[in-house]
Parts: C-alpha cells; sequence; structure tokens
C-alpha cells in the first residue's frame, strides 16, 4: 500500500468512526429518555417498590421527631416504600402506579402549540374550558410527548408511562388544598382530531380524563385515560 492509499484509507476510517459514534448519539438521543423512564419503571416493578401519596410535605424535623429511630426492618421496608409528595396543593397529579408526580398548569388551549409546549417542560396541563375537580363533567389534564421522539424528555415524559396503567389503579389529584382521589376505569386510542371530549366537557359525572401522545414522540393518535372519582 502506498503512502497515498494509507492516507487516504486512514481519513475514510476516521470519517467511518465519526458517523458511526454520530448515529449511537443520535440513538441515544432519540430513544434514551424514553427507555430511562421504561426501564426505571420496570425496575422498581421488580424490586417490589410500591409508591404511596402524602398529605402535603413535611420538613425533616417533622419527620425525625414523629416516632421513634426507625429499626433495620423499617429501613428495608422504607425502600420499598417510597412517598410521593404533591408539588404544589393548589394544583398537581400523582400516580403512585407509574411513580409521577407533576405540577398542573391551569386553563391551558390544547391548540395553541407556542403556549402549552413551554408549559409542558414545566409540568401537565389542564385544557381550558374543561371543569376542575370537585365538579360535574370532564376533568381534562394533557401532557404530549412531543411531534419527535427525541423530544420526549423535554416534555413531561412522564407521562410516557400512562400505557402501562390498568383499571383499579390509582390517580390522585390536589385542588386548592383539597385532595380528590380517582381510580382508573379504562383507556382508548383516538385520532388526534378527535375533541369530542374537550367540546363536551360541562356537566355530567365528574370524569378525570389524562392525555398523551400515542405512539410516544409522535402526533398520529391519542391516548386516553380515564378515571372516576373514588
Amino acid at each position: 500500500m502506498s503512502k497515498k492509499d494509507a492516507v487516504k484509507f486512514v481519513i475514510l476510517r476516521s470519517i467511518g468512526n465519526f458517523l458511526l459514534i454520530f448515529a449511537l448519539f443520535g440513538v441515544v438521543a432519540t430513544f434514551g429518555p424514553a427507555l430511562y423512564y421504561e426501564a426505571s419503571f420496570r425496575l422498581a416493578q421488580f424490586k417490589g417498590v410500591k409508591y404511596e401519596v402524602s398529605e402535603m410535605q413535611t420538613s425533616p424535623l417533622r419527620q425525625v421527631l414523629k416516632g421513634d429511630s426507625p429499626g433495620f426492618g423499617d429501613l428495608l421496608n422504607r425502600e420499598k416504600r417510597q412517598i410521593l409528595v404533591p408539588p404544589s396543593s393548589e394544583f398537581s397529579i400523582l400516580i403512585p402506579k407509574i411513580g409521577a408526580s407533576a405540577r398542573i398548569f391551569p386553563n391551558i388551549d390544547p391548540s395553541n402549540k407556542e403556549l402549552f409546549l413551554p408549559i409542558l417542560q414545566e409540568g401537565v396541563a389542564h385544557a381550558e374550558g374543561t371543569v376542575f375537580p370537585g365538579m360535574g363533567g370532564n376533568v381534562y389534564l394533557f401532557a404530549h410527548s412531543t411531534d419527535n421522539f427525541w423530544d420526549v424528555g423535554r416534555y413531561n415524559a412522564i407521562f410516557y408511562l400512562l400505557k402501562d396503567l390498568a383499571p383499579g389503579d390509582e390517580v390522585v389529584v390536589f385542588f386548592e388544598g383539597v385532595r380528590h382521589n380517582y381510580v382508573v376505569s379504562g383507556s382508548q386510542i383516538v385520532d388526534a382530531e378527535d375533541v369530542s371530549l374537550l367540546t363536551e366537557a360541562q356537566g355530567g359525572e365528574e370524569q378525570l380524563i389524562l392525555q398523551t401522545c400515542w405512539p410516544p414522540g409522535t402526533t398520529w393518535k391519542r391516548l386516553l385515560v380515564f378515571a372516576k372519582p373514588k
């Protein structure tokens, strides 16, 4: 092999290695956040971790004064018993099965992407025109996985795990300092253009509706999870 051919070979190999590394980075950036949530959820299930909802956040001092020092058995049980604390007693959602805890922002227009996308980087959105907990009608909460799979981690990917909820699972919503308990009754995949549950939100029995994009990272369909007051 001549010197010229050797240089060409090194250059081509370097370009190939760069493209391979770039491709691997793209795969990690694209699927990493979703895989992280999925793996964390499965690992917690394997370990037998159970999540419980705290009424209000307590200070470390109050927790210490509450009782005696824990024994070894208590410490082992504590590893399998995790407490979910509402980010805000004014409006927040907690889902014990998937370890979800997020603040809810009220009266967000679900048709205004420029408005709701920044909100979904901070928490979950309550759809404008739908009712609030404790009222008759549909309480509609949404957290899109965004248009692109690689952005799933930016827009509240915690709702990515809604697919793992089943009838009987608990959902807790805090609103204006009051705890509202719901139980999952079912789920449905609908077209992205279907807004009937938004336009017909007023009146009737109270129903909590949780929405995310389906499949994650696309805008093809919507996954809706329904829950009734407990």
